[in-house]
């Protein structure tokens, strides 16, 4: 990572890359900010060691592209090991086969003909696989499905303790089962969930219990998938689980610091930035606003980490200005470039239209973000 992008001094290392035309070089302080960096060594660092730990345990992972929507990721995911892709969105799901990726689940419901169209049309190159959590979303997948002459695997979704979408009982799971099991054109295939932080044991006896309902009534998951990276180092906690959905893993970012996934010094991506204005000693601005940053707090103080500069803070953010408050010896000027590390850097990743891909310190290429703003 491009960690000191600071003083005038240090502009006078330069660092270029050769664009896809090879026929411009640009410099790093060329770099219009605020932009995004993305540390190569530190990505592949991130994924090897996520998929060793998943290895030691037998448990494979369907990595969630959300975090990165860059193809080349997730053809690299599954070099290492990985089973396939996880995508939140059909058009996320659309960009990802496009570029060659055959195996794909998508755990949303999805509704209204031109999205079951769209499902269709997925269907038909690639190995598909869907969840739904009511009636209504199972009587639309399989009048689509039959009318098409397709087959499509679904699964229900289920609330382990998230409180957001999922059948909250396992009554109400075995009635969605059995409707899935007796739909023209549809085929139970197990259940998946994602699973409320620090509430693994929670999530293990939910899915454990599931699976004896499931089987007791003649339906028995061939799947069950759980979620998550901020619990990520126990999820074999969830002996259940025959997948893991990991998605931040591959960049970390501070709200995953601070749950204990890993260290500021693992995190892969940071946003760049400019000090545009310094009106007080104690207040610095930056163009990175939450258009670059994100306003996500995730329960933590202030939007983000400053990277090497000790008592800087990102206290506030307006559209397109972060107020950084300093403390102690913490010194910028105007004009200076600096590095944060987002809070969330999922939603970082959807704000930008390239990052930039750096390897050994050096910026090596300039990368479109394929996926982004694929969100219907």
């Amino acid at each position: 990572m491009v960690t000191a992008i600071a003083s005038n001094a240090e502009r006078s290392t330069r660092r270029t890359f050769s664009q896809t035309t090879g026929l411009t070089m640009l410099r790093i302080e060329d770099i219009q900010t605020p932009a995004v960096l993305i540390d190569l060594d530190k990505v592949e660092a991130n994924l090897k060691r996520a998929q060793d730990y998943a290895d030691s345990h037998s448990l494979p992972l369907r990595p969630h592209i959300k975090t990165h929507k860059l193809p080349r990721f997730a053809k690299r995911q599954i070099e290492l090991g990985a089973q396939g892709i996880t995508c939140q969105k059909i058009s996320e799901a659309e960009v990802m086969a496009d570029h060659g990726i055959t195996d794909i689940f998508l755990p949303y419901n999805i509704l209204g003909q031109a999205k079951l169209e769209r499902l269709v049309a997925l269907a038909r190159r690639t190995q598909l696989r869907v969840t739904a959590d009511s009636v209504q979303t199972i009587d639309g997948l399989s009048e689509a499905f039959e009318k098409a002459g397709l087959a499509l695997e679904v699964l229900v979704e289920c609330d382990t303790g998230m409180g957001r979408c999922g059948v909250p009982d396992h009554e109400t799971l075995v009635t969605l089962a059995r409707h899935i099991d007796a739909s023209p054109a549809l085929t139970f295939s197990g259940i998946m969930t994602y699973p409320a932080a620090g509430q693994l044991d929670k999530c293990a006896q939910w899915l454990e219990r599931a699976v004896n309902v499931l089987t007791e009534s003649g339906l028995p998951p061939k799947i069950v998938s759980n979620g998550g990276t901020p619990d990520f180092w126990s999820a074999h906690v969830v002996e259940a689980a025959t997948e893991h959905r990991p998605g931040t893993y591959i960049y970390l970012d501070r709200y995953q610091v601070a749950a204990g996934v890993g260290t500021l010094e693992d995190c892969a991506l940071t946003v760049l930035a400019t000090v545009v204005s310094h009106p007080t000693p104690d207040r610095a601005v930056i163009d990175a606003g939450s258009k670059a940053l994100t306003s996500d707090t995730l329960g933590m103080d202030g939007f983000g980490h400053v990277v090497g500069i000790e008592g800087a803070a990102v206290k506030s953010l307006s559209e397109e200005h972060g107020v950084l408050t300093l403390s102690g010896s913490a010194a910028l000027e105007i004009g200076q470039r600096i590095e944060i590390i987002p809070n969330h850097a999922c939603v970082v990743s959807n704000l930008f239209d390239s990052v930039y891909l750096v390897s050994n310190g050096e910026i090596v290429a300039k990368e479109p973000v394929a996926a982004r703003g694929k969100v219907e």
